[in-house]
Parts: structure tokens; C-alpha cells; sequence
């Protein structure tokens, strides 16, 4: 399984360390060229490394992690999303009118037409999810929904993978809803610092 972030903000950065923490390899891009992002890249770790965004396009998930108003421009990189898993960790606040009452999630997956798509990573601010999840006793959550069940099972994986407890919320309107901004009002669990117990 081969690991991107598109975006390389303060949230691209923060899931990069994640990546770097446990020496799993992964692409990142943005709008500026790769040598541009190089040197931070390399900073954070070996196992971060920076691509164009066509050839970061090229690994099996994708973690979106750019303002939420360049998402359309991503999606326009690929001809076709089959086959690709696409974890949406943006945040669109306050929410625009263009979102015709859909979670934003929603609104993002018909961009991204035939990915399995996994909203997730977006609930915590970018200093803390830069920080070690592993703490005494307990793993930091992240939540995860989506309207493709399927879909959550690799994403909750990763999120394993890299010290996090993913906790499955459903679909996207639903226990989704949540984690995402509603009007001018944050989902309840925004911004929540939760923590598991090891079983």
C-alpha cells in the first residue's frame, strides 16, 4: 500500500511526522514544486518524500490536506479515482453557501468520482496530531466515516499503523456529522482530544 498528502500546511506537516514516526514511506505534494517542499521533507524525516503532485497521485490513498476550496483542482489531476482511496482531513469553515446542505465530505466525494472515500484526520488541531498519538495506556482517536463501509476498513488500518484508535462514526450525514462544521457551528467533536485504552 503506497501512502500520499496533497497539501504540505500545518495538517499536511503534522501527518507527515505521523508517517516519519513510524518509518512508513509517504509522498507529499502541493501546489509548489517538489524541490520547493524538499528541504522540509527531509527535515521531518527519510521516509517523506516530496513529488509532483501528478506522480504523488500515483500512490493507492491519498490524504487531502489542502485549503478546502482547492479540492476541485486536485480532483481535475486524475482522470479516474477507481481504485483509489481518498481520506478527506479538510475542514470548510465557516461553511460556504455552495454546499447545498450536504457535509462537506459529501460535497467533496462528487469531485472525486470512483475513489473509496473516508472522512478522518480532520477533527484535531494540526500541533496535536503532530505530536506522538501513543501516550500512557491509550492511543489518541481519530474518527472516520464514510458512506462506502468498505471503505473504512484500510483507512482504520493506516490509522493503527501509525499509533492513532480509529473510531468508526458511519456514514457521512450521519454520525459523520460530527466531525464536520455545520453553518457557523463546529460538529461536537471537533477539536475533541480523545484517547483509547489498550484492551
Amino acid at each position: 500500500m503506497s501512502y500520499a498528502i496533497v497539501g504540505f500546511g500545518k495538517i499536511g506537516q503534522a501527518l507527515a511526522h505521523a508517517f516519519a514516526r513510524k518509518n512508513i514511506k509517504v509522498a507529499v505534494a502541493s501546489r509548489r514544486p517538489p524541490e520547493a517542499l524538499a528541504p522540509q521533507a527531509r527535515a521531518i524525516g527519510p521516509t517523506v518524500v516530496a513529488k509532483s503532485l501528478r506522480d504523488a497521485l500515483e500512490a493507492d490513498t491519498i490524504i487531502l490536506a489542502v485549503p478546502f476550496g482547492e479540492h476541485r483542482e486536485v480532483a481535475k489531476a486524475l482522470p479516474s479515482w477507481k481504485g483509489k482511496t481518498v481520506i478527506d482531513a479538510m475542514n470548510a469553515f465557516p461553511v460556504p453557501e455552495e454546499l447545498d446542505g450536504l457535509p462537506s465530505s459529501a460535497f467533496v466525494a462528487k469531485s472525486f468520482t470512483g475513489a473509496k472515500f473516508v472522512k478522518g484526520f480532520n477533527h484535531l488541531i494540526a500541533a496535536t496530531l503532530a505530536t506522538d498519538p501513543v501516550v500512557e495506556g491509550g492511543h489518541r482517536v481519530v474518527f472516520l466515516s464514510s458512506d462506502d463501509e468498505d471503505a473504512i476498513a484500510p483507512v482504520a488500518d493506516l490509522a493503527k499503523q501509525l499509533g492513532f484508535a480509529p473510531v468508526k462514526l458511519g456514514k457521512l450525514n450521519e454520525g459523520g456529522a460530527l466531525v464536520h462544521a455545520r453553518g457557523r457551528t463546529w460538529g461536537q467533536l471537533i477539536f475533541q482530544d480523545l484517547f483509547k485504552k489498550e484492551q
